[in-house]
């Protein structure tokens, strides 16, 4: 079995993707309005929207153990959990007026089913980070090694041909979903998005 130590950083707001996705939540999340977070992990974008100021927030994720330790976290009736893919859950249209997803994108074969469901009020915000495409596209997330094991680069090999990768993520196969930049931002455009920040 694999123990994972939270520390400093692993789900506790500290990473600075993490950070940018808090200040996203803090500019668009309006006090007193719904929010979901899609990816919630250990759901502590769950309790920060909640801290914040949101009257209710679920948060979604497909592991049933990280949310677990999400549930044995909160302690907030505002906050509910569902087990289920980002793609796959249903709610009704307009349910949400902040729609958060931190670094679980990548994990999501086709982009255009999340970011076309109609969750999200008119006017509302989604707001969300994802590991870099230069990070994803060779696949094993491993430096190239040179001459005594230093590393001499990060291999973007196969940049432009997108799709499932296995990387080794705290000594374990995972399996993540590579898009370029350029599939990103063309499919929020073409699901009716407008980019306020890149």
């Amino acid at each position: 079995p694999l123990y994972l130590n939270a520390g400093v950083t692993f789900g506790t707001g500290s990473h600075a993707s993490t950070q940018l996705c808090l200040m996203g939540l803090e500019r668009y999340t309006v006090p007193g309005k719904p929010v979901l977070d899609l990816g919630c992990g250990f759901g502590w974008h769950c309790r920060y929207a909640a801290d914040h100021g949101a009257a209710a927030v679920i948060g979604v994720d497909l592991s049933e153990k990280m949310l677990e330790k999400a549930r044995a976290d909160t302690f907030d009736g505002r906050i509910h959990y569902v087990r289920g893919a980002m793609e796959e859950v249903d709610f009704p249209p307009a349910s949400f007026e902040a729609v958060l997803s931190s670094l679980a994108l990548h994990y999501v074969e086709e982009l255009g089913p999340v970011f076309r469901r109609d969750w999200l009020a008119p006017g509302g915000d989604f707001v969300f980070s994802c590991e870099h495409p230069v990070f994803t596209a060779e696949g094993s997330q491993e430096w190239y090694p040179g001459p005594g094991g230093a590393p001499l680069h990060w291999p973007v090999d196969r940049y432009f041909t997108e799709g499932r990768r296995t990387a080794r993520f705290l000594g374990c196969d995972v399996v993540k979903y590579h898009h370029t930049l350029t599939t990103y931002v063309q499919t929020l455009l073409e699901t009716g998005f407008v980019l306020k920040a890149l």
